[in-house]
């Protein structure tokens, strides 16, 4: 393994703490109020166990899939992340990555990159929005990636504008200006690497989100964004149908975690539904998806496609999550780590990392493919899964006694 690679996702991440200046850290570290969810999503993968086999194993072990009409080599897509400065490269960078090992990207409203720089990189980009402004708002920017080739549409409703972090925020200026430059040029110097990389580039990082506006509109900027979402009316479930009507093909409702949710979303005509509760960065003391996940996959499994976003840090989460009833996952943080670490190439590494451990996994188990996996592949402790909206919390959890 070369000095430039790491081994695992924990490696990247202590690779970017180095790396990032403070606040760009932070920014992604994120979480909200206590960071009771945030630390969640991540434990309770911990207490999900495996129940392997010694002999009698696979040779050959499938990992291939689709979401959303797209192939995948691995049941393992890119979510949409609207972040800033990470790497002069940004979003384009992940889809070249994204492409290069044989999957989608979701490409945030919020991201730094046009989706027509992305789309070039990686043809079969998702193209994400929130809810920002009215349905005339809404329907120009889905009709306007929809034009620009997108190949499928998700759309984040799990945001209640949470304010607050115990441990303080990052300060995270409107533009940066003389003002703030002099203010972050103490972080920055101590980045050199990160500050080298912007330099060569020629240009300061303006953080602006070009994918708010019309093609040819002058971008706005981050948080002028964020205000606007602030003000926008907040969207019912005959907007939801509306929009997926309006979009006429595939449809994922991002930030589902309960079951009664599932069921609407359902009704409401889209094609899948990401089991998310936004990283941790919401409504703090939410459930881990991992927790929500069974009933969830049991209610409407048959109807839309499941995916899992949320705590992914390396194969075996996959695992456990396909074994639970996700036909994929997506993952945010940890593509993130990678990129700070060592930009297209640290994406395509951590990618490798999380493909690798899906594939020690699977021969552990004794499965030949990712199609096979049950719950049975699991050690469940009593009590793990939330049902949230449902009739009965016993209901979908494969380790209560019936």
């Amino acid at each position: 393994m070369s000095t430039a690679s790491f081994e695992t996702v924990a490696e990247a991440q202590r690779r970017a703490k180095k790396r990032l200046p403070k606040s760009v850290y932070d920014a992604l570290v994120a979480g909200s109020e206590t960071g009771l969810t945030l630390n969640e999503n991540l434990a309770a993968f911990d207490e999900l166990g495996f129940a392997p086999h010694i002999a009698g194993l696979s040779e050959r072990r499938e990992m291939a899939t689709s979401v959303m009409g797209q192939p995948l080599s691995m049941p393992v897509l890119i979510s949409p992340t609207g972040v800033q400065v990470v790497h002069p490269d940004g979003e384009v960078a992940v889809a070249r990555a994204a492409a290069a090992r044989g999957t989608v990207i979701g490409l945030s409203s919020f991201a730094s990159k046009p989706l027509a720089e992305v789309l070039r990189a990686n043809p079969r980009t998702l193209f994400q929005s929130c809810w920002v402004g009215g349905r005339s708002d809404m329907l120009q920017r889905v009709q306007g990636a929809k034009a620009a080739g997108a190949v499928g549409l998700i759309i984040t409703l799990d945001w209640s504008f949470s304010q607050g972090r115990d441990w303080g925020s990052p300060h995270l200026p409107e533009k940066v200006d003389l003002r703030e430059a002099i203010r972050f040029a103490p972080e920055a110097l101590r980045r050199p690497g990160w500050l080298l990389a912007f330099a060569k580039t020629g240009r300061i990082p303006d953080l602006t989100v070009p994918n708010m506006v019309a093609p040819g509109q002058n971008p706005i900027t981050f948080f002028g964004a964020y205000r606007q979402w602030m003000r926008s009316t907040l969207p019912t479930w005959d907007d939801v149908a509306w929009l997926a009507d309006q979009w006429g093909g595939q449809f994922m409702l991002k930030g589902i975690t309960r079951v009664d949710d599932a069921k609407r979303a359902a009704e409401a005509g889209v094609t899948a539904i990401s089991v998310s509760n936004h990283g941790g960065n919401n409504l703090d003391g939410t459930p881990a998806p991992i927790r929500a996940l069974p009933a969830i996959a049991d209610a409407v499994g048959d109807h839309v496609e499941i995916l899992l976003d949320g705590g992914i840090r390396r194969g075996s989460d996959v695992v456990k999550a396909l074994a639970l009833g996700a036909r994929a996952v997506m993952i945010g943080r940890a593509y993130l780590w990678g990129l700070a670490a060592n930009g297209q190439a640290g994406v395509e590494n951590v990618l490798d990392i999380v493909r690798g451990g899906i594939d020690s996994a699977l021969l552990a188990l004794g499965r030949s493919s990712i199609d096979e996996l049950t719950p049975e592949d699991l050690l469940i402790p009593d009590g793990f899964s939330r049902a949230l909206g449902c009739e009965t919390s016993k209901r979908a959890d494969p380790a209560s006694p019936t």
